[in-house]
């Protein structure tokens, strides 16, 4: 699937079937955080056989989510090695999905936010614990760069679909391989999820009013969040981006 601008929209129901399937996002995850790996390599990590971890990467590499990639280790040995394609991968709008494709999506994007949202906990635990540990080391100077922004804006359905295109924009001005990283640098995750407000048809409800008065507190941003990115997946409008 080529990339074009405005990235590469997936319509063949069997892709987003070899996507959906849990144990093929487990691996995709993996190889996005942790980089390539074998079947055996990924049957440790997510506590499965080489079989199914081989089984799932051919499917995956069927519709160009992984590919093999050079060995990574000293001597390269028999091992095939698979590495994440990344990618502006989308998906089609609602109203375009088909019942079956609907079916499908609402099972990825399920198994997505969940898979999110349990990265996000352990960040959480781990941040907890490393804080808690009162044995005198030094605090991890990444400790305190969780972004957390909270807001709402009033849009047009043209200027919401602008707002995406510039995130990822922004998300690829800072995308670069391996040899260009710096020292020093770690892997962020980023998740951006904008939505309508439920209840709300494009009129305004408040007796023709065109403006918006800010609750108590909302500027914008949470006045709680830090300031920092976190890599990019799904949003509910069914695209999927990548920031590796």
């Amino acid at each position: 699937m080529p990339e074009k601008p405005g990235g590469t929209e997936i319509t063949e129901l069997a892709a987003l079937k070899a996507l959906a399937q849990p144990r093929r996002q487990q691996i995709l995850q993996h190889l996005t955080l942790h980089g390539p790996a074998t079947s055996a390599i990924l049957a440790r990590a997510l506590g499965l056989n080489t079989g199914a971890t081989s089984y799932h990467l051919r499917e995956l590499a069927r519709y160009g989510f992984v590919t093999d990639t050079v060995p990574q280790a000293p001597g390269g040995g028999r091992a095939r090695w698979w590495r994440a394609v990344p990618g502006d991968r989308r998906f089609p709008p609602p109203s375009r999905r088909t019942p079956g494709m609907r079916l499908v999506m609402d099972e990825l994007n399920r198994h997505a936010y969940a898979a999110d949202l349990a990265l996000f906990e352990r960040l959480q635990r781990e941040s907890g614990a490393a804080g808690a540990s009162g044995d005198g080391a030094a605090p991890d100077e990444w400790a305190d760069a969780h972004a957390y922004s909270r807001g709402s804006l009033r849009l047009t359905l043209p200027e919401l679909q602008q707002f995406f295109e510039e995130y990822i924009a922004l998300m690829n001005r800072y995308k670069r391989p391996e040899a260009e990283t710096p020292p020093g640098a770690r892997t962020v995750h980023t998740r951006l999820l904008a939505f309508p407000a439920p209840g709300e048809d494009g009129h305004d409800l408040r007796s023709g009013e065109h403006g918006h008065d800010p609750a108590p507190g909302e500027d914008g941003h949470d006045p709680r969040g830090a300031h920092d990115p976190r890599g990019a997946r799904t949003d509910d409008n069914g695209r999927e981006t990548d920031a590796s």
